[in-house]
């Protein structure tokens, strides 16, 4: 992270640390979904390529 004036490191850490705790939330809440999408990709593959 660049050192820019103005800018307090100990709240850029916690921005970071809130932002990766989202991003991982999502992620989590999107592994259900992953096995419905797999068959959803492969019937329409099946579909489109004879």
């Amino acid at each position: 992270m660049a050192r820019v004036g103005g800018r307090n490191l100990a709240m850029s850490w916690i921005a970071g640390v809130l932002c990766a705790g989202v991003v991982v939330a999502l992620i989590w809440f999107a592994i259900p979904i992953v096995p419905t999408l797999a068959a959803f990709a492969g019937d329409t593959l099946r579909t489109l390529l004879p």
